[in-house]
């Protein structure tokens, strides 16, 4: 590229990009004819976002949002990663790329890195003190009520016809709430594997629970081995009878059982078709699992109320897979709801370092897990490069960096106008509500809501009307009460 390209360039890139694609210009040597096709082609060969891609993302991954989610064992000012970036540190096995970039480059590359950092602390609010249960919105104000304490880890919550909730705790209890606030044991619970990410999960009622009395959870089931004890997802039907459950039968067990202890899923969910959504992670074996159909782990499954097998589930009938499968390649799946407009099944899914995930559930659709993804491995190092592949679906909205998200409700109702419509998340690792506002199936804008409240865990709409939501250790369930903004 000759000189007077390169100062035409360095001097009015904006300027070039909004020009048309070849001008005239004059100077001392004569009139010149101008490609800006070809500058613009320079331009973009050699911006910061197109250095990392072609000189780090093959160490670092695709996304730099997800790499940068780090402790910089070498500082994280703009100094310190000039000379990473300039000199290395060979002994960590970070080279020099001082003869690939020009100083300029360099700084600019920097900057990119830094906007990236900038961007993962925004998240950083663990020391924002809780002074006030009142909390404020772009569009509305709430106040936090307390409806339960004194649960370590309330995993679930669903609502009795009475006005009354039954709450699970992870440790394997189950708990009915009478309108009087007072927590009541429940009998007739199975024996559940209370280690790591399991234990006693998720609960849902029957849809005609008025005339069955039917209950519905899903927990961590052990059994013994040669080996030590082995534990995978299963989901119990029962009858509630009183503060007793009776009539109890495993409908659904994952295989196979494992030796890890977390990536359970084990969210559960009714459709309005009538059957049940049953989300079951990988459990850490991403290698085998998420892409066999020949297994039950890292898929989505559909089921009847009784656990037999609706004729048209995408797989039913082939002999080289699990006839209850209705989706597959995910990785860990805590957060499943249904669209009340559309009646589409939405969840979470909890991604690697970078990448959770929010997804629309499609019949017999692959989510790619772990061919593709938007992050990396918890210790830095990639095990994809690509985020997109021909049949397998792309996220409606993916985290970087990872926010852990979990369970999911969709706003109904008058009570919050303002967020009618919305779908909220929550977020164990920042221990904050994240509402997203959608237009179509597309979450076009979300807002951080309840900083620091905890590790939060479920969302629900009541029947009341009301949000509330589960918050862990000091474990709450906690509603969401509107109240009218004040004036300046």
């Amino acid at each position: 590229m000759s000189k007077f390209y390169y100062l035409l360039i360095m001097a009015c890139p904006l300027l070039i990009v909004e020009m048309q694609e070849t001008f005239q210009v004059g100077y001392d040597s004569g009139a010149h004819s101008i490609n800006l096709k070809k500058i613009r082609r320079f331009l973009l060969l050699n911006s910061p976002s197109a250095n990392y891609a072609n000189y780090c993302s093959g160490c670092h991954g695709e996304k730099m949002d997800a790499f940068v989610d780090r402790k910089w064992k070498h500082g994280e000012t703009k100094e310190n990663l000039f000379k990473a970036i300039k000199y290395g540190y060979p002994d960590d096995g970070m080279p020099a790329f001082d003869t690939t970039f020009t100083d300029q480059e360099t700084y600019e590359l920097t900057d990119y890195i830094l906007a990236g950092i900038k961007n993962v602390k925004k998240y950083d609010f663990k020391d924002v003190p809780r002074t006030s249960n009142i909390f404020s919105s772009e569009a509305q104000d709430i106040r936090l009520d307390t409806i339960a304490s004194g649960i370590n880890v309330p995993w679930s919550m669903t609502f009795l016809p009475n006005g009354e909730m039954l709450i699970t705790e992870r440790s394997g209890k189950l708990y009915r709430l009478t309108k009087e606030k007072k927590l009541q044991n429940i009998d007739g619970v199975p024996d559940v594997l209370a280690e790591g990410q399991g234990g006693l999960l998720d609960i849902a009622l029957h849809p005609a629970f008025g005339k069955n009395h039917l209950i519905y959870f899903s927990y961590s089931m052990p059994q013994k081995s040669d080996s030590g004890v082995l534990a995978t997802t299963a989901v119990m039907r029962a009858k509630l009878k009183g503060n007793k459950l009776t009539a109890q039968k495993n409908i659904f067990i994952a295989l196979p059982f494992s030796k890890t202890r977390h990536h359970f899923g084990s969210r559960l969910q009714f459709g309005k078709d009538g059957c049940l959504y049953v989300s079951v992670g990988e459990r850490g074996n991403e290698k085998q699992n998420p892409q066999n159909l020949n297994n039950h782990l890292g898929k989505i499954h559909r089921i009847k109320d009784d656990g037999t097998i609706p004729a048209d589930n995408p797989f039913a009938g082939r002999n080289d897979a699990v006839a209850s499968i209705y989706s597959f390649g995910h990785r860990n799946p805590q957060g499943l709801t249904i669209d009340p407009l559309t009646g589409k099944l939405w969840s979470t899914e909890h991604g690697p370092r970078g990448g959770d995930e929010v997804n629309i559930i499609g019949k017999g659709r692959n989510y790619g897990w772990p061919v593709i993804s938007y992050g990396i491995n918890y210790n830095g190092t990639i095990f994809t490069n690509i985020t997109a592949k021909e049949g397998m679906e792309q996220p409606v909205l993916y985290w970087n960096p990872s926010i852990a998200p979990s369970g999911m409700a969709f706003v109904t109702g008058d009570r919050y106008k303002n967020w009618k419509g919305n779908l909220l998340v929550g977020s164990l690792r920042f221990k904050y509500l994240n509402r997203c506002v959608l237009k179509g199936n597309k979450i076009v804008r979300q807002e951080m809501l309840l900083k620091n409240i905890g590790r939060l865990r479920d969302v629900r709409m009541g029947p009341d009307g009301y949000i509330y939501v589960s918050v862990e250790s000091p474990g709450a369930i906690l509603r969401l009460t509107p109240i009218r903004r004040k004036m300046p």
